[in-house]
């Protein structure tokens, strides 16, 4: 192989900036953002050669961090030979403008929103996912562009090679080129919306599909790299994709499987949440996170050997609410326990610790914990259970096989009108049940 190709073939070396204002709360410390940036940084496939940090009383106008630090900055990307700068927090346009003129045009300056978007469009393995990041990338874009930024419509999310994007349509009179970029993406971004609104109707078709079904839905949900995939697997079964990085998995993935009691239920994992998540990556992929609000229960996954769990418990909650999550059962999933070197998890503070039903232990990895985690999701979903007596006529045989499947069958006696069946209905079968000439309520 040549130097030449070596050479292309090498990473890009990268410059990480974080910065604090003193006396703000921010969920992580500085360093440890910053250490986070790092781990995002190389899932993008760059090479981290270094970082600065400051705190100041408040962010500069001009440069976001000063003239003094953006010198010393500018000094050391020259010495370690890095070409990518990258600030732990979502610049403002102007800011980026300031800091690109300062740093010089061969200098590719990113923020965190811009990296994590980066991210997600090369894991994005499905046309949903494609559409939800693409989208994304043009909002994010729009309001930066700049006269270097031409034919971006050619460039974002790599839409344009899967779409057909014919890319930046003729000036009319008058217009300059930006003029055109920015009607061309304005376009683009309708367009996007359009499809992602297809996208959404169908998903809510398959929802009600799924209501009538009576199943209940459990949804997979935490902090990124938790090791909800691999908890998926040992659920289930079911192969996934796991890897050991930051979004391993975009796309949300449901999968069928029968508890101990031999009632089914919907396990479905979705995409990580992640700190400073950019607000245009929650609003693009709102189709996908309205799987979770659909959920009868919730399994919040979280890595119990992280510094920083709780934190990323914060950081998942404040998403959940972001998304208008309304009320459901929750059960806190300790995961990665055989990477814990305490017999219990940490403490969680009180108003956290009041929202989940039950806490499990668990190594999704070792496949340890797990008859426990699924003892305690069958007392949870029992416990919002009715206990009914129902009287089922002969004709029909489906909604006796449909209450075996989906509820707690006690008791089954043949008479000649019917089946009775004494049985526990969750909340959300029991108005399709009614009209069995309910016998009994205890």
């Amino acid at each position: 192989m040549s130097d030449f190709y070596e050479t292309k073939l090498a990473p890009e070396r990268a410059y990480l900036v974080g910065m604090e204002v003193r006396g703000g709360k921010p969920l992580l410390p500085l360093e440890d953002s910053v250490e986070e940036l790092a781990l995002l940084a190389e899932t993008a496939g760059l090479e981290v050669v270094g970082d600065a940090m400051q705190r100041l009383h408040a962010v500069d106008p001009a440069t976001f961090i000063g003239s003094g630090k953006v010198n010393e900055i500018k000094e050391a990307i020259t010495a370690l030979d890095a070409k990518v700068v990258i600030f732990d927090d979502e610049l403002t346009p102007r800011h980026q403008r300031e800091l690109e003129k300062r740093f010089g045009e061969e200098i590719n300056v990113l923020d965190r929103s811009a990296l994590i978007l980066d991210i997600f469009a090369q894991h994005a393995r499905t046309h949903e996912g494609s559409l939800q990041v693409e989208l994304a990338q043009y909002e994010y874009r729009l309001p930066r562009l700049t006269r270097q930024w031409t034919h971006l419509a050619r460039q974002a999310g790599g839409g344009g090679a899967r779409g057909g994007a014919s890319g930046v349509g003729l000036r009319g009179p008058g217009e300059t080129q930006l003029e055109v970029d920015r009607r061309e993406i304005n376009n683009k971004i309708t367009k996007l919306k359009e499809d992602l609104e297809k996208v959404r109707v169908h998903r809510e078709t398959h929802r009600r599909k799924r209501r009538r079904s009576g199943m209940p839905v459990v949804a997979l949900v935490g902090y990124t790299n938790a090791g909800k995939s691999t908890l998926l697997q040992s659920l289930t079964g079911s192969k996934t994709y796991v890897a050991d990085q930051l979004f391993a998995t975009l796309d949300p993935l449901t999968r069928k499987t029968e508890l101990p009691s031999s009632r089914k239920v919907l396990f479905s994992d979705t995409v990580g949440f992640i700190q400073k998540l950019p607000t245009t990556l929650v609003a693009a992929f709102r189709a996908t996170l309205e799987e979770i609000t659909e959920a009868t229960l919730i399994l919040h996954v979280v890595d119990v050997s992280h510094a920083n769990v709780i934190e990323h418990i914060e950081a998942v909650e404040e998403t959940l609410a972001e998304i208008d999550m309304p009320s459901a059962r929750r059960i806190l999933v300790w995961n990665k326990a055989d990477l814990w070197h305490m017999d219990t998890p940490p403490r969680i503070p009180a108003h956290l610790r009041e929202d989940y039903d039950a806490e499990v232990m668990i190594s999704a990895r070792k496949n340890t914990g797990i008859d426990a985690l699924l003892a305690q999701i069958e007392a949870v979903l029992k416990a919002s259970m009715y206990r009914v007596r129902l009287l089922v006529p002969y004709s029909d045989g489906d909604v006796v096989s449909m209450l075996y499947d989906l509820t707690i069958v006690e008791e089954q006696t043949h008479t000649a009108d019917g089946v009775c069946m004494t049985v526990q209905v969750p909340a959300y079968l029991y108005e399709r049940i009614a009209s069995y000439q309910i016998l009994e309520q205890g």
